[in-house]
């Protein structure tokens, strides 16, 4: 199908004004539970009497195209494309089809509970998926009111963007008429539809809702209150920030399955991936995390529904703004003061580790040339490198002035579209400053930058200068204005401690990258000096060489978890830079981690050392012992935590990923209830977390993983991991089957993706290194773009670190026309191998 071009909409954006849509779904209809039937009247306006346009529609069959009374040949629809000729200035369409489920997360996704046989109907339009649902002109900037009728099962229950204006039924129907929306975009549209459960609330006049499944009511309501409370302190505070209330009536939030993101950001209809709702024990991280997603989502009311992007190059408009958004309100109001620690180690780090990929891109791109290029910077530059860029702003220019032009930019584009200049002319005008040099550096430049310390002692051992030098890699060589704290910490008495710190502005403007740090002039050095304290800018950090050689015993001793997530991020940094070595990354994490407290740094810490640093950046004969060394490490971790804690949880989930053939029986004892570490509940999740590194072991295989499966008919995912990780030819071909199946669950070949490839299982799935690069261009075209993406990266050969494995994607990638989407994940996966490699050559 040809994706939307900028181009194209440009054109149809100045031809056409969009009136109304109303959209009548029938989900009874069908009867072979494939199909549903769309019809859709949209009301616009042409500038141009007389012009011809585009429709776009993606259906089984077209039953009925009308046009200001006159029919059309539905033959003449061409993919996705109907073309509309001879408009008038008010024109009318009428379009009936019969749709497709799917069961990728995208269009009108149909699911059937393996529980209990129940199914469930939601819509997942973005980014040009609407198409998929009903008759549209499928571009963000088209904005219209759009009013929706929904048929059922009369047993179901239905919600959407709007309130609810009516329900009827009769016999087994029940019909659903729901109000006209505010204007939105059509990726913005959506429905859930089934036998739903549901918990009602309301804060502050604003109608609220959670919904799930019916055989997950008991977790929902387990957790209602939780997120009722955190849902209603998140509209307060946007209350206060954006001086403008929440814009669209009441607010649902569904928690569906097989979402292929977590979560999408539906005005007034929020769906979040259920996986959200913790069916087994959830550490605190992951609870935080969750509470970020649900600040995240709100704050996309205002950034992206309210106002949204003319066009797909300003997806930071939306995404950065809503991820700053979520991690600064959950650090304020609610009990997860230390949020920002979390995003420095977890969504900052994949900022940096996308950034310094080869697909990097700005924050804020210009000429996204289409919609399925649009897709590929849906990632950490758009998202968490964003968000940095935004709290540097803030640094800049002042809390208070940020918000006033935030809110000068709501009223004067609410309802509309709007681009990076009306973002900078509104901050502009509040700062009284032009901005756009800022942003021409942090917003519309690739890559990061290096601050690197430079000392010089006096005669009595104190700082006589110290110089922050900042770098850029050549083949991006912008150097930035940063604001940043620098810290000196550590005394031999109160070795954690912080001793000193200042502020200073590094402006290459000025000092052409080498700033002085004069308030730190006759300062006493203490065992740490850290550049970007309190992790105010976006840039790599690296240490003064004594200070890297004291970071295992700093580590556990740094009082402050956002300054140990600094330090673990800078050595995780210059692990993949090759500046440390994969083995002296596990030591300093076997130094470090029986001391920290913050779960989520434990976990991200722990998934890089097991992840990178002990298997794909050491060479095979090394990676036991430093696995062996990770589990040791685990089990300290476990040792120190308290019962039923979250760091108990996370020592354990990652001691069964590091573990090695003398660790299976515990792992097996823990399985079967035996020597299970007080307040440790081995549910249904840590069962499949234990099962699948017993298979990849080979100490459990098809047996068990069938036994576990009658044991939890929800588990079917992890049931594919598991058997895609089983140690035999016969289990690797049907896996391979698995991941290349169009017809298979995208959700299902995802798992199996995931559990394809495992350390030590080198020999056996040598062959499938050249089977990837031959046989993933095929599903590629089969797939959607999202499917795609998620399933060719899971699939990626990642352990098969070799010059071998890099020529034969370098020969795929030679070859013309690979798919977009997948180019795009092949190169960024290979330049990691290739970053395996060099550090593989570091002693």
């Amino acid at each position: 199908m040809p994706s939307l071009s900028r181009h194209e909409a440009a054109v149809r954006a100045a031809l056409l004004r969009v009136g109304a849509y109303r959209v009548d779904l029938d989900l009874t209809a069908g009867g072979d539970g494939d199909h549903f039937t769309s019809t859709t009247t949209v009301r616009f306006a042409c500038t141009r009497p007389g012009a011809t346009t585009f429709v776009e529609l993606r259906p089984a069959a077209v039953a009925e195209v009308v046009l200001n009374g006159r029919g059309l040949d539905p033959g003449t629809l061409v993919d996705n494309r109907l073309p509309l000729d001879d408009l008038r200035a008010d024109n009318e369409l009428v379009v009936r089809a019969t749709m497709t489920y799917s069961r990728t997360g995208e269009g009108t996704h149909r699911f059937t509970d393996p529980d209990d046989g129940e199914v469930y109907v939601y819509a997942q339009a973005p980014l040009d998926n609407a198409q998929r649902i009903f008759a549209c002109f499928d571009q963000p900037d088209l904005k219209a009111p759009l009013t929706l009728t929904l048929s059922t099962p009369a047993d179901w229950t239905a919600r959407a963007n709007a309130d609810i204006s009516t329900v009827d039924g009769e016999g087994g129907t029940r019909r659903w008429e729901f109000a006209a929306t505010a204007p939105i975009s059509t990726y913005h549209f959506t429905f859930v539809a089934g036998p739903w459960h549901v918990r009602q609330g309301g804060h502050d006049g604003i109608p609220l809702g959670l919904l799930c499944r019916r055989s997950l009511a008991a977790v929902l309501d387990r957790d209602a209150d939780e997120l009722l409370s955190a849902t209603a302190a998140f509209l307060d505070r946007y209350h206060e920030l954006f001086a403008t209330r929440y814009p669209f009536g009441k607010y649902d939030q569904a928690f569906v399955p097989e979402l292929h993101s977590g979560a999408v950001e539906n005005p007034g209809c929020v769906t979040f991936t259920e996986d959200l709702l913790f069916r087994s024990a959830g550490t605190d991280a992951d609870r935080e995390l969750r509470t970020v997603i649900v600040a995240h989502e709100m704050a996309h009311m205002w950034f992206g529904d309210l106002v949204t992007m003319r066009w797909w190059d300003d997806i930071w408009l939306s995404e950065s703004f809503a991820e700053y958004m979520g991690w600064r309100v959950t650090a304020e109001v609610t009990a997860y003061r230390h949020a920002w620690t979390s995003f420095t180690i977890r969504r900052k780090s994949w900022g940096y580790v996308t950034d310094q990929g080869p697909s990097t891109h700005p924050v804020a791109p210009q000429g996204v040339p289409d919609t399925a290029h649009a897709l590929l910077n849906f990632d950490g530059i758009s998202y968490a490198k964003g968000a940095s860029a935004l709290r540097q702003l803030i640094a800049y220019v002042g809390d208070d002035t940020f918000l006033a032009g935030i809110g000068d930019y709501f009223t004067t584009h609410a309802f509309a579209n709007a681009t990076l200049d009306d973002l900078l002319a509104a901050l502009g005008r509040a700062a009284g400053r032009d901005l756009t040099g800022w942003a021409r550096l942090w917003l519309r430049r690739a890559q990061v930058n290096t601050l690197r310390p430079e000392v010089t002692l006096d005669a009595d051992g104190r700082y006589r200068s110290v110089t922050v030098v900042q770098t850029a890699p050549p083949e991006h060589p912008t150097l930035r204005p940063h604001r940043v704290a620098v810290g000196v910490y550590g005394s031999d008495d109160a070795p954690g401690t912080l001793l000193r710190r200042c502020t200073v502005d590094l402006d290459p403007d000025l000092d052409g990258g080498r700033t002085p740090v004069p308030g730190l002039t006759g300062t006493a050095p203490g065992r740490l000096l850290l550049l970007n304290d309190g992790d105010l800018t976006y840039a790599k950090v690296r240490f003064d060489p004594a200070d890297t050689d004291r970071l295992a015993e700093l580590l556990g001793a740094l009082d402050d978890p956002l300054t140990r997530a600094l330090v673990w991020t800078a050595a995780i940094d210059a692990t993949r830079d090759a500046e440390l070595s994969g083995t002296r990354f596990v030591a300093l994490a076997a130094a470090g981690l029986p001391a920290e407290t913050t779960t989520s740094v434990v976990e991200e810490v722990l998934r890089f050392a097991r992840d990178s640093a002990a298997t794909r950046y050491l060479p095979e004969p090394a990676q036991p012992a430093a696995l062996a060394s990770l589990a040791a490490t685990c089990l300290d971790v476990l040792a120190h935590a308290a019962p039923g804690s979250g760091r108990q949880l996370a020592a354990v989930r990652w001691l069964a990923a590091c573990a090695g053939p003398d660790d299976t029986g515990r792992l097996a004892g823990w399985l079967a209830g035996d020597g299970v570490p007080d307040g440790l509940a081995v549910d249904a999740d840590l069962r499949w977390t234990l099962l699948y590194r017993l298979v990849a072991l080979g100490a459990a295989g098809e047996t068990e993983i069938a036994d576990e499966a009658r044991r939890d008919p929800q588990g079917v995912e992890p049931a594919a991991r598991c058997r895609a990780a089983v140690a035999t030819d016969r289990a690797k071909e049907r896996a391979w089957a698995a991941i290349l199946d169009d017809e298979e669950s995208a959700h299902l070949a995802l798992a199996a993706a995931q559990g394809f490839w495992q350390p030590g299982q080198a020999g056996l799935t040598a062959t499938y290194v050249d089977r990837y690069f031959a046989d993933l261009p095929a599903m590629a075209g089969r797939r959607t773009p999202t499917a795609t993406a998620r399933i060719a990266g899971a699939a990626y050969p990642r352990y098969a670190v070799s010059a071998r494995t890099e020529a034969s994607a370098a020969a795929r990638l030679g070859r013309a026309g690979v798919d977009p989407v997948l180019r795009r994940v092949v190169v960024d996966a290979t330049d990691e191998l290739r970053r395996a490699r060099a550090a593989r050559s570091v002693a």
